[in-house]
Formats: structure tokens, C-alpha cells, sequence
């Protein structure tokens, strides 16, 4: 793919993730590093790619290194600070929303103790309870599994529809 491809897709991607709710830079600068064919990019080179200020690509890179996926790595005879998409990026994403999952079933807890038996709230909150302790018992099982075809002892991936 052309480097000007690379460019516009990421550009695509960066703006169906701003729709999702991640702020527009936090979201370029994570397409710029899914597409780079470079190794790291420099902040530097960042803020020139996306022609943005180095504050708004510190902010960013501060947010993404802070779930997880992207990373400062060491480069030898460099001053500046490179930075990359983590390798297991998705699946430490995924891990850390572990805190969220078990937040949602804390809280689930606290409201049924808070009513009463019969009420639809009390049916409401133990569903919801429910769901995230379900979740939180098979997400273990879920990466094992991506784990294994990650490295290449499972099966491929089948594309949606096919």
C-alpha cells in the first residue's frame, strides 16, 4: 500500500474512533502508529505527520501509553523518546478494562443490597451483576485463546460473513 493510502486510512480510522468517543488526536496519533511502516516514530515526527503541536501529541501519547498501547522504547544513539504500538497492545486493552468490569459488578452489588427483594430495581441490578461477573470469569479464557492463535497454535482468523 502506498504511503498515501496509508495516510488516508489512518485518517479513516482515526475519525471512526473520534465517533467512538476517543478524543480526535488521542485517536491519530493511535491510527498514525497502527500504520507507520517505520519501527517508532519520534513525538517530533508525530507532530509533523499529523501537523499538530507537540502538547496535543504529548496529551496523546501520554493517554495511550497509559492503557496500554503504545510504549516509549529505548533507541540506541538517540536522545529523543521513540515511541510504538505495543505488540500485545489489544490484549493489555482488554486486561485493564478488567477494572472497569469488576467496578460495574461492585456497584451492581451495592444496589441490590440497597433494595428491596421483590423490587424490578433489585431484578435489574442482579442482572446486570450478573453479566459482568460472567464476563469477568471468561475473559481469562478469552485471551488464553487469542494468546494461542497470536502465537500461531490455533486457528486462523475468519473474516465477518465469511
Amino acid at each position: 500500500m502506498a504511503p498515501e493510502a496509508n495516510v488516508e486510512m489512518a485518517e479513516q480510522l482515526a475519525l471512526s474512533l473520534t465517533n467512538l468517543g476517543l478524543q480526535r488526536m488521542t485517536a491519530r496519533v493511535l491510527a498514525t502508529l497502527l500504520f507507520t511502516e517505520q519501527p517508532t516514530l519520534t513525538m517530533g515526527e508525530l507532530a509533523d505527520q499529523l501537523q499538530a503541536s507537540a502538547g496535543a501529541i504529548s496529551g496523546a501519547l501520554k493517554m495511550l501509553t497509559s492503557v496500554g498501547l503504545a510504549e516509549r522504547v529505548p533507541v540506541p544513539a538517540s536522545r529523543r523518546d521513540h515511541y510504538r504500538l505495543r505488540d500485545d497492545a489489544w490484549a493489555v486493552l482488554f486486561t485493564n478494562q478488567n477494572v472497569t468490569l469488576a467496578a460495574m459488578q461492585d456497584a451492581a452489588e451495592a444496589g441490590i443490597a440497597a433494595t428491596g427483594a421483590d423490587s424490578l430495581a433489585r431484578q435489574r441490578l442482579t442482572q446486570m451483576r450478573d453479566f459482568y461477573t460472567f464476563l469477568l470469569a471468561e475473559i481469562p479464557a478469552v485471551l488464553d485463546r487469542w494468546r494461542q492463535r497470536a502465537n500461531g497454535s490455533a486457528a486462523p482468523h475468519t473474516p465477518r460473513g465469511g
